[in-house]
């Protein structure tokens, strides 16, 4: 039986996935002045590899994609230990 079989009976669990894409330091000051539709500049551009966490585990990486006017995560490994 492989991993993915021996899973598929927890196939509708919600897990939280996260990938960073950055992280930068802001003063109250700036966070104070965000709002809706403000944008935060990054480090990183499209192609770059990123981690991904499940769970706060880290559980593979990918890479930036834009596709459209979207930003997103082509997987490219996941861990398999």
């Amino acid at each position: 039986m492989t991993p993915q079989e021996e899973i598929a009976p927890l196939g509708d669990i919600p897990i939280e996935i996260e990938v960073e894409l950055d992280r930068r330091v802001m003063t109250t000051r700036e966070v104070l002045q965000l709002e809706e539709g403000s944008v935060l500049s990054t480090m990183r551009s499209a192609g770059e590899n990123i981690d991904i966490y499940i769970g706060g585990v880290l559980c593979g990486s990918g890479e930036i994609v834009v596709i459209e006017s979207t930003l997103g995560v082509r997987i490219t490994d996941f861990r398999d230990d």
